[in-house]
């Protein structure tokens, strides 16, 4: 294959162009901070992270986004995310009011073109056997990531 080629996903039609913005955001500070990043992760209980981070020391991060207020107050699964990672952010646009965020989570502020973390939140260390089965998942999810883009035929809809 030739170096120029370029591989992308289909768009994920299930954000709002915000949340997509703030996404692609995150996704470009935690690749700063060494950490690799997959979308709309789902988890062993059946709930969907919009991102799941994975950093070279093994720590997992879920960093749930909101685009609005309204979208924040409609969502109370957020905290079935904790029991899946070490660390856990709402990442947000800089137009929604941070003060209606629990305190005891991280924040993120971002948009399409970066993001600053504001607040870190407190870790909760995952038990080994947790870590281990959430870190299989995630290779499992990139690994079928990867192969989506060498192979575009085999994408069906909503499979990513």
């Amino acid at each position: 294959m030739s170096a120029a080629l370029a591989f992308s996903l289909p768009v994920d039609r299930r954000q709002s162009p915000t949340a997509l913005g703030v996404q692609r955001g995150v996704r470009r500070l935690f690749a700063e901070l060494g950490f690799v990043t997959i979308p709309e992760f789902t988890l062993a209980n059946g709930r969907r992270a919009d991102l799941i981070a994975l950093g070279t020391c093994g720590k997992l991060t879920i960093i749930e986004i909101k685009s609005s207020v309204a979208d924040f107050r409609a969502d109370r699964k957020w905290p079935d995310y904790r029991d899946f990672c070490d660390r856990f952010y709402f990442a947000v646009p800089e137009t929604l009011p941070v003060e209606i965020l629990p305190d005891d989570t991280g924040l993120i502020v971002a948009d399409a073109f970066g993001a600053a973390i504001l607040r870190d939140p407190p870790e909760h260390p995952l038990a080994g056997a947790r870590r281990k089965a959430v870190t299989l998942r995630f290779a499992h999810a990139a690994a079928g990531l990867l192969h989506a883009l060498a192979d575009p035929g085999s994408i069906r809809e909503g499979a990513l």
